[in-house]
Formats: C-alpha cells, structure tokens, sequence
C-alpha cells in the first residue's frame, strides 16, 4: 500500500487539492446582517464577495436585501463607479417591489450578470443549450457601491460590493465549462 502513495504522485497531488479546496470553502464568509441600530434604510447583499469567473457569476444567486422602506414602493439599484467606456457610470443591477414590511429582496438576473458583471453575451450551442460568450474582460475588480433607490419616497441605501479577481478554483470551472461548450472565450 505505501508504495501505491509514494509513486502515485498525481494521486498525492490530488488528494491535497481535495482538502484545500474544501478548507477554502469553509473558510467562507458570514453573511451580511442588517445593522440593529440603524433606524432608516439599510441595504446589504448575498454574498458580499463574489469572484469574477463566469461559472461563479453565473452560478450564484446575488440578492441586495434592504430594510425601512415605504410599503408597496418599489426600488432599484444600480452600481456605482463602473469604468465604460473610459467613464465612470451607474449600472442598473437589480430591481423590487418594497413589502407591506418595508423590506425588499432584489435578485440579480441572469441577463444582468452576463451584460453588466461579465461584459458577455449569451448565445447558443449545436445542442440549442444556452452559452456564455465572453470576448472582453469583465467589470473591474475592486469595492463598489451599490445603492438602492426608491421610486415613490426618493429613500436611499448603500452598502459595499466585492468584485474579485478570478480565483484558480473559478478558472478551474470556467475551463470545464468550455470543454462542455457551455463557455466561448473569443479574448
């Protein structure tokens, strides 16, 4: 059995990255939560962090929360500070309906993950699935401020935004998804 482990590196190898990978993904982030103290508007977003790979963006659910609002308004948030076309512009990212609570949860669609936070375009493979084709890079890495804003009430809320790099596990994934067709680079 020893002799397996020893001249078996690539399983070694392996191995190892399993439980890297696993310490990784228990190293997680707690999740936001919404200040006690504050009495006006607050907002925060799920997950506060998020890695700039196409397999990442796409494959987790982002969702601005927000609090001490008007019931039945309705409210969108846009980014702030988004570097297009040699300006920085606000980008409209997400949008609600307030409930009778003055709570809202804002999911970020599909469409706006690809357009806005990949700068992509979703096309179609032989198969007729759903692709993602990415020929630019994507939004910059950095803090961003996400705000919302009320229709009726003109209320607002800000919280941070963590859009990082792409990480090796996320390249990872992106690069089985090419190989399944489901991501196009034409970079």
């Amino acid at each position: 059995m020893r002799k397996v482990w020893s001249k078996n590196r690539y399983l070694m190898a392996g191995l190892m990255l399993g439980v890297i990978s696993m310490i990784a993904v228990g190293c997680a982030t707690a999740p936001a939560t919404f200040d006690p103290n504050v009495k006006g508007p607050q907002m925060i977003v799920e997950p506060s962090s998020l890695g700039l790979n196409v397999a990442t963006v796409t494959g987790t659910a982002i969702v601005f929360k927000g609090k001490g609002f008007d019931p039945s308004d309705s409210v969108f948030i846009e980014l702030l500070g988004v570097k297009k076309e040699g300006k920085e512009v606000k980008v409209p990212i997400a949008e609600a309906d307030v409930g009778s609570n003055g709570e809202f949860a804002a999911k970020v669609e599909t469409l706006v993950k690809v357009s806005e936070l990949l700068r992509a375009q979703t096309g179609s493979n032989e198969k007729m699935e759903t692709t993602i084709i990415v020929s630019q890079p994507t939004i910059d890495p950095g803090v961003y401020t996400a705000k919302a804003v009320s229709m009726n009430s003109k209320k607002t809320a800000e919280c941070k935004w963590i859009l990082e790099p792409p990480s090796f596990w996320g390249n990872f994934k992106d690069w089985i998804g090419e190989s399944q067709g489901k991501i196009v680079k034409k970079q």
